[in-house]
Parts: structure tokens; sequence; C-alpha cells
């Protein structure tokens, strides 16, 4: 049996990319895993040798208290799904609590008997932490290809070429880079491209505010050619994609990029900041790798995007025949890795 950490994916109310690939792994390994609480399991009571405790959220001894002796009694296996370093590589634009939190976090993974990391890119920085530390003797961590499809939603097979917005999914924070995506298509409609922006994503309370306020300018600048969604449900989100020409994903950093493979899986072109990690997705087709930060960049492969259809159809065609892993595959990866 998998016993699969729902922690905080069972608060009411509390939503996050990390909480989104929580709740789609355990709906995929359906009666493999059976949902717990650290509260409520009373830390791997009555447990076999051989089962599996896994948890894909962020941790720590004062959020699960006894977690330290649960890790050195070992009740039972213990897997993890590893996200990424940024609070230690970013600590400037990450929230606060996970900033303090994540170095035991990492910390304490190499208790674990298995990790599995979204992305090679997240697994090297693991690995590298715990060299860092002196840890010896870890646990393999082997790369996990999450998904990219919305379950229950069919791969889009043919290309889309009507479309006419720019789309950007992803919570309002500097890490996402929304800030150069805005100054980009401010200066295209500067120059008489007309198209429309549609950002879709909550907002960071702790670094959200002045991208909300650059969106609030340049809507009362450029009436109509920008769009907020900042609460939309997963049908408004599938009729965006089905409406866009192009998905931009300016992003300074990611553990793995969902964003970048869910509009591929829409058939939805995508230019991408070319971060090494986005690499491992973008290089098979379909996207536009541009500088990170780089403005000039970023509003001249825009233009191409838009009034260049050659370059549009290549891209389009390429992101509809291309693979891509599915969160089925993603949960088969995870029970066959645990035995299970």
């Amino acid at each position: 049996m998998i016993y699969f950490d729902t922690t905080k994916t069972g608060r009411p109310g509390h939503r996050s990319g990390l909480m989104r690939v929580s709740e789609r792994l355990r709906a995929q390994l359906g009666k493999a895993a059976r949902p717990v609480t650290w509260g409520d399991w009373q830390h791997g009571a009555g447990v076999q040798r051989d089962d599996w405790w896994l948890t894909s959220e962020l941790f720590c001894e004062a959020e699960r208290p006894g977690l330290a002796d649960f890790l050195r009694e070992k009740p039972c296996r213990c897997a993890a799904i590893f996200h990424d370093a940024i609070p230690l590589r970013m600590p400037q634009i990450t929230w606060p609590q996970s900033v303090a939190r994540h170095p035991e976090y990492m910390k304490r993974l190499a208790a674990f008997d298995h990790v599995f990391a979204v992305s090679a890119t997240s697994r090297d920085e693991l690995l590298g932490y715990w060299r860092w530390l002196g840890v010896e003797n870890p646990p393999p961590v082997e790369p996990l290809a999450l998904g990219a499809d919305a379950i229950g939603e069919c791969r889009v097979l043919r290309p889309n070429l009507t479309g006419r917005h720019l789309l950007m999914v992803g919570i309002l924070e500097p890490r996402k880079n929304q800030s150069l995506l805005l100054d980009a298509c401010a200066r295209l409609w500067a120059d008489g491209l007309r198209f429309e922006l549609h950002l879709v994503g909550r907002i960071n309370p702790h670094f959200g505010a002045a991208v909300m306020a650059k969106i609030d300018r340049l809507s009362h600048r450029h009436p109509g050619l920008l769009c907020y969604h900042e609460a939309a449900d997963d049908k408004t989100v599938a009729q965006l994609y089905q409406e866009a020409r192009v998905a931009a994903f300016p992003t300074v950093a990611e553990g793995c990029g969902l964003p970048l493979v869910e509009a591929l899986w829409r058939g939805v072109p995508c230019v991408c900041s070319d971060l090494p990690v986005l690499r491992e997705n973008a290089s098979a087709g379909g996207c536009h790798l541009v500088p990170v930060n780089d403005l000039d960049a970023w509003t001249q492969a825009l233009r191409q995007l838009f009034t260049d259809d050659t370059l549009h159809t290549r891209l389009a065609r390429e992101a509809v025949v291309r693979a891509l892993p599915t969160w089925e595959q993603a949960a088969d990866h995870i029970r066959n890795s645990l035995g299970r």
C-alpha cells in the first residue's frame, strides 16, 4: 500500500502548483494509494514494513511533529517528490515561510528511501545540495515526468492556426516574470500590432502587488487588449487555450515548468525562457526559446509569432505530433519504482 500524504492538499481553499501536482497524482494512483494526513494518521500506526509513505508536499518538523522520529524509526518505507531548490537560490523572490523551511526540508529528504525529482535539473540541484552537506549514502533520486494533460481533457491533435490571443498561465509574482511580458506587449501595441494578452493566475500576497499595478496601468493605456483572470476555472482556461495563438512563459526559475507542456498538449506553441530546466521539454519541438530577461529578444520573438505564419505553423505542428507525458504515465512510473 502507498499512504499518500494529503496533509495540506485537503485543506479548504489551499491551492498552489504543488497542490495541483499532489491532487493529480493521487487521482491517477487510484486504489494503490490511500490518502492520509499527518495528524490523523498517527505517524504510521498499523502500517507494514513494506508499505510506503509518499509525500509531494513541502514539510518541516514544526508542521509535522514527530517527523524526525518517524524517519529514524521507519515503520514503513518513505518516498518523496522533490520540486525545486528555488527558495535557496532565489530567497529574495520566494515566500518567507518557504525560505525558512527549505534547508531543513532538503536535508531531511536524505533520510527517505526513494526520491522522485520533477526534472533532471531539480534532481541535480538536490544531489548537489546533499554533496555540499556531506551526506553519505543518499537515497536514489530519479526524474519523474509530470503530466501535460488536464485529466479528462483529450489532447489536441490538429494545430490551432486560427487563435489570435497571447496567453500566460501562472501565479503573479517576480519569478514568473509577467512584468517583462507586459513590457514586451506594450512595445508591440505601441507599434500598432493588435492582439489580446490574457493573464491567468492568483496574486502572490508577498510579491504580486507591483505586477498587479502594472496590469492596471496598461489596461487603462491599452483598453481591450489586456485581460486578467484571477480565478479562472478549468473550463475557462481550456477556452482561453482554444483561442490562443501563442503561450508565453518568461519565468526566471522553475522546478519543472508545467505551463509549457500544458500549452503544447493543447496544440499551442510556447515562447519560453531559455533555462536548462525548460530545455528538457522545449527541445522536442513546439517551443521558441528566448534569453531570460532580454526584453528586446522577447519583443522580437513575440512579434515573429504574431506576424510570421510560416514559423507559427511549424511550431504548432511540432506541438501536436511530439511526445508528451501524461499523469497516468507519471503514476505508473511511481507504482513501478515503488513495486506497487
